[in-house]
């Protein structure tokens, strides 16, 4: 009997997904940009149910993240790879110092080890491990003899030294790309099978013209044959109004029984138009081979939001919990920060039953990190919800935050505004460099110091609305019908979906405390 899966198999912000298998085990990373921590981990049984494990960056000595640009910056397209014992994670940290680096481990759930950094050029990186036991740096970079125009990429392959973790001898340009003119050759990964080297990259942009390429050579270092048939995959030519779109940045793998299944990224638009406000997703698709080349999906050819599931032990379904009543010593590992927080600012400790956040004057288009713990956006349409206890003083407020990047987002908080308690709610977006702050709501509220209010931001597709109650009274609406399409790359710009979460700002330093009692997303979907 055929058992039946649903794409994507991680919702929400999980672009470029890499994945490895070790005997019976998959194990799957994706891309953080200015989030922390950095490059979450996953381990699966059967590629469609995967529990995270751990986050492979999760000290800032192996992740500074200091550019304002949250969704522009930061970490990019990880690979992960498993040889002789050991997992390898190599990526780029765009826009800081370190740029290209390897981190390793021996458990997948770590530790993992402090960087090594590599004198590489361009982004993307990838590993590949010879027969012999040589190691290979693949990346993308501009054009050696020079880029013809921005996005004049080349797919260049290097050895590397495993004892010195240092890059060694002539880098190799393997391929510019399937077409004359490509824009973004990217994402390189390189595959023995069958006694010939295949690289399989990606082509024109993250955008709707994403597609998947491939390419084949008898040795690292001769020409690459590009396939006839190029591109093996994308969605483009099936419209702007198909519900999975802007389809690559794959990665393959091999099961224990013979399949081969790819994981790559894509978008779900909804809301009528190309609003992707979760972001770019992992999804899972079968392929064969013909005639020496990969056949996607046969018979169809494309992504499917519905597949049959892979031939291999089951593993169990991890639902990620709704409510969080902040009562664990330590935080679930799908939690978010923007850039390295400051610890002082958080505590599960402070008050039994709470996460205490300290306001802190750092905004969100700073190169340091404000007073904000999320998670990703996984549903079209959800309620995310807390329960508040907070005293503002002047110039401080405390709430919920819809965040997109530092110029698109929404904040539902309690404020000191003029001496008066207010719940107000602000909608911060960008046009020509101009930056537009609008209060949609101000209401002052009648609230003792020990009161408690619960806010709620529910989203039904495209439309929010705003409500809150004060203890155990009734909700009250306090806004609706606000538009929520600001909060996707299409209008915002950059690469992340959207997070959800809890903030705490300030004019200036604080000592103030807001103690949120329980953060739940709920799916309405």
């Amino acid at each position: 009997m055929k058992t039946l899966c649903n794409n994507p198999i991680l919702s929400g912000f999980y672009p470029d997904p890499t994945m490895c298998r070790v005997n019976d085990d998959y194990y799957l990373c994706a891309s953080t940009f200015c989030y922390y921590p950095g490059v979450p981990i996953f381990h699966s049984t059967d590629l469609v149910n995967w529990k995270q494990i751990g986050n492979v960056l999760d000290r800032p000595s192996q992740v500074p993240l200091k550019n304002p640009d949250i969704a522009g910056t930061g970490i990019y397209a990880p690979t992960l790879r498993y040889h002789d014992g050991t997992f390898y994670m190599i990526t780029t940290n765009v826009g800081e110092a370190l740029g290209n680096f390897i981190v390793t481990a021996k458990d997948p759930a770590g530790p993992w080890s402090e960087p090594y950094p590599l004198e590489s050029e361009g982004i993307d990186p990838s590993l590949f491990f010879d027969d012999d036991g040589k190691c290979y740096y693949c990346g993308t970079k501009p054009r050696r003899e020079g880029a013809r125009y921005f996005g004049d990429n080349e797919i260049y392959i290097q050895e590397l030294d495993l004892n010195t973790m240092k890059l060694t001898g002539e880098s190799y340009p393997a391929w510019h790309g399937a077409l004359r003119r490509v824009e973004w050759p990217e994402g390189p990964h390189i595959y023995k099978i069958d006694g010939w080297y295949y690289l399989l990259i990606s082509e024109a942009g993250t955008g709707h013209m994403h597609s998947v390429t491939i390419a084949r050579s008898k040795s690292l270092f001769e020409p690459f044959e590009g396939y006839p048939g190029n591109p093996i995959l994308t969605h483009r030519h099936l419209g702007i109004n198909y519900p999975i779109v802007n389809v690559g940045h794959p990665d393959i793998v091999q099961t224990q029984n013979g399949e081969w299944w790819m994981v790559c990224l894509a978008s779900r638009p909804y809301g009528g138009g190309y609003h992707r406000n979760l972001g770019r997703e992992t999804f899972l698709v079968p392929f064969t081979w013909e005639n020496g080349w990969p056949l996607i999906n046969p018979g169809k050819g494309i992504v499917e939001h519905v597949f049959e599931k892979p031939c291999l032990p089951e593993s169990e379904h991890v639902s990620l919990c709704e409510k969080d009543d902040f009562d664990a010593d330590t935080l679930s590992l799908d939690y978010l920060y923007v850039r390295n927080p400051d610890t002082d600012k958080y505590s599960l400790t402070k008050k039994a039953g709470y996460m205490a956040l300290t306001p802190s004057p750092v905004k969100l288009r700073s190169h340091e990190s404000p007073t904000v713990l999320c998670k990703r956006q996984i549903s079209m349409s959800y309620d995310v919800e807390t329960s508040l206890i907070f005293n503002p003083c002047k110039g401080e407020e405390a709430g919920i935050i819809l965040l997109q990047n530092e110029f698109f987002n929404y904040r539902f908080g309690l404020a000191n505004d003029g001496g008066k308690t207010k719940l107000v709610i602000t909608k911060s977006t960008k046009k020509d460099d101009e930056v537009s702050l609008e209060t949609i709501c101000s209401s002052e509220v009648n609230i003792g110091s020990d009161d408690s209010i619960t806010l709620k931001i529910t989203q039904n597709i495209q439309d929010l609305t705003f409500t809150y109650k004060i203890n155990d009274g009734e909700f009250i609406t306090l806004s609706d019908n606000q538009d929520a399409r600001i909060l996707c790359t299409d209008t915002a710009g950059g690469f992340t979906g959207t997070c959800l979460g809890i903030y705490a700002f300030s004019e200036e330093e604080s000592d103030n405390t807001a103690y949120f009692d329980y953060f739940m997303i709920h799916s309405l979907d």
